[in-house]
């Protein structure tokens, strides 16, 4: 698949969601390929940024003990994975007008937080501004990957009501995840 297409993934509900599904990786191949080294970056770079930003970053922010928080946000991520892939598939069976089966479900799980992963490639740059502008495009264009991950994996049309719905649950439940996993980071 060619970069374009993945870009468009998050805009359209036609552009390579198909493809992708007619490739059908396992779920292991999945976690393995692509969730486990995407959830390695926002550790690496978060350690990074604390040990070397320090206060300059964020007040306080020297003072943690970063090999552990980053552990546990790395475990974390990898648990978030397994459980929204279950969860895409509970909601989305869960109504009588919408079906996926869990490949699918752990598919849209895998590539849902891949903005969220590669935002904190800003972390490089030791703006608390900049870094929290990108998480929230990120986060924007994660919810949008569900949605119209949702709209090609169930084939639905657009401005489906019931995709809508499931979508909502799901990034709410995604948004819930999310900011227990940032808890995380700023609890220890």
């Amino acid at each position: 698949m060619n970069p374009l297409t993945v870009i468009r993934l998050p805009f359209t509900r036609q552009a390579g969601w198909k493809s992708l599904q007619q490739r059908k990786p396992s779920i292991p191949v999945l976690a393995w390929g692509l969730v486990l080294p995407m959830s390695l970056l926002p550790p690496v770079l978060l350690y990074y940024a604390g040990t070397h930003y320090g206060d300059g970053f964020v007040m306080g922010f020297a003072d943690r003990e970063w090999r552990f928080i980053t552990t546990i946000l790395f475990l974390a991520e990898l648990l978030t994975f397994f459980v929204m892939g279950w969860l895409i598939h509970a909601v989305v069976n869960g109504t009588r007008e919408l079906s996926i089966d869990y490949h699918d479900a752990y598919l849209l799980a895998a590539l849902a937080p891949l903005p969220l992963w590669s935002s904190a490639i800003v972390l490089l740059i030791p703006s608390l501004l900049l870094n929290t502008l990108a998480v929230l495009v990120a986060l924007g264009i994660s919810c949008s990957l569900v949605y119209h991950g949702l709209q090609a994996l169930c084939e639905r049309s657009d401005n489906d009501v019931n995709t809508m719905s499931a979508a909502y649950t799901i990034m709410a439940a995604g948004v819930l995840a999310w900011g227990l996993l940032m808890a995380i980071v700023w609890a220890y």
